[in-house]
């Protein structure tokens, strides 16, 4: 059963913080991911909307990384 507090990353509202869980891509997609630092535990905190909603700028590991929804949707979440 999943826990009620697993999103997608998109979902985490702005100034909240969320753990990585779990990464639902493969191939390249997944690869970048794991090369921006995102691996299991990782803390990443939703900083800014763009004007259009998307992407999103999160801070992850030091760095600010914008992603966009397609992106963000495949990495999820507990919210914290």
């Amino acid at each position: 059963m999943m826990n009620d507090k697993i999103v997608p990353l998109n979902f985490v509202p702005i100034g909240k913080t969320a753990k990585v869980k779990s990464l639902i891509s493969d191939g390249i997609l997944r690869r970048r991911m794991l090369d921006l630092g995102l691996i299991s535990d990782t803390v990443i905190e939703a900083v800014q909307k763009s004007p259009s909603g998307d992407p999103i700028a999160y801070w992850i590991r030091g760095a600010v990384i914008a992603l966009r929804s397609e992106e963000a949707n495949k990495i999820l979440v507990e919210v914290n």
